[in-house]
C-alpha cells in the first residue's frame, strides 16, 4: 500500500468498523480517495449527477432539500462514520440529484465510486447491510422532519434545530446568523429573529454577533 491507501485502512477502521470483512475493506482501499471541503462549500448540487458515496470521517454535512418554488428546507444532518443514502438511490437509478449537500464544518471524506455500490450489494453482506441500516436512520430522520413541520411550533422546531447543530458541531456556540437559520427552517429572517429573542429571555439561549449559545 501507499501512504494514501494506508490513510484510507486506517481511516475505515476507525470510522467504519462495520464494513471490516477482508475483501470489502481491501476494495474500499483501493477504489476510494479522500476529498477535502471547506465549511460552506457546496459538496452537491440539484440537477447533478452524483458519481461519489460519501464515508464522512470529519466534519459534518446539511442535506437540503428545494420545493418547486426555489424554497430550501434542511433534511438532516450528515455525521462522521455515516453516508448519505439519497446518494445511493440517486446512484443505482442513475438520476439527477434532488438534493444539496454542503460542509458545516470543514469536511474530510472517502468518495467510493458509483459503479461499486450496487455491485459490493451483491458481493458483500457486511455492505448490504451499511446500505439498509444507512437507508434506516435517513428514513427516521425525514419522518422528524415530517413530524415536526406537521406538528411543531416554530420555536419548538428552532430549539430542536440549534439542538442538532451543537450536537453536529460539539460545541454549544454557534457561529451562524439568523438568516441562514431561516433558510434552513424555510421561515422569514424576522420570525427566526422574534423567536431567538424569545428563547433568550426564557434563558434557553445566549446571543451575541452572529453567535448563538444554547444554554443547557
Amino acid at each position: 500500500m501507499n501512504a494514501t491507501e494506508l490513510d484510507i485502512s486506517r481511516l475505515l477502521q476507525r470510522h467504519f468498523p462495520e464494513l471490516s470483512e477482508k475483501a470489502l475493506h481491501e476494495e474500499m482501499v483501493s477504489v476510494g480517495k479522500l476529498y477535502h471541503f471547506k465549511a460552506g462549500q457546496v459538496i452537491q448540487d440539484y440537477g447533478g449527477y452524483i458519481k461519489l458515496v460519501p464515508l464522512l470521517i470529519e466534519g459534518s454535512i446539511k442535506v437540503l432539500r428545494e420545493d418547486e418554488e426555489g424554497n430550501e428546507l434542511l433534511l438532516y444532518f450528515l455525521e462522521v462514520g455515516q453516508t448519505c443514502s439519497m446518494s445511493f438511490s440517486c446512484c443505482m437509478m442513475n438520476k439527477q440529484s434532488d438534493i444539496r449537500t454542503i460542509a458545516e464544518e470543514d469536511v474530510s471524506m472517502i468518495g467510493i465510486p458509483i459503479q461499486y455500490v450496487d455491485e459490493w450489494m451483491r458481493k458483500y453482506q457486511s455492505w448490504k447491510n451499511f446500505v439498509m441500516r444507512s437507508y434506516d436512520l435517513r428514513m427516521r430522520d425525514l419522518i422528524k422532519t415530517i413530524d415536526s413541520i406537521a406538528f411543531k411550533k416554530m420555536d419548538q422546531r428552532l430549539l430542536e434545530y440549534l439542538k442538532q447543530k451543537v450536537q453536529v458541531n460539539t460545541n454549544p456556540i454557534l457561529s451562524t446568523t439568523h438568516q441562514a437559520i431561516a433558510y434552513d427552517l424555510n421561515a422569514s429572517r424576522e420570525a427566526i429573529s422574534r423567536l431567538l429573542k424569545q428563547l433568550e429571555k426564557q434563558g434557553k439561549v445566549r446571543l451575541g454577533r452572529n453567535k448563538i449559545e444554547l444554554v443547557s
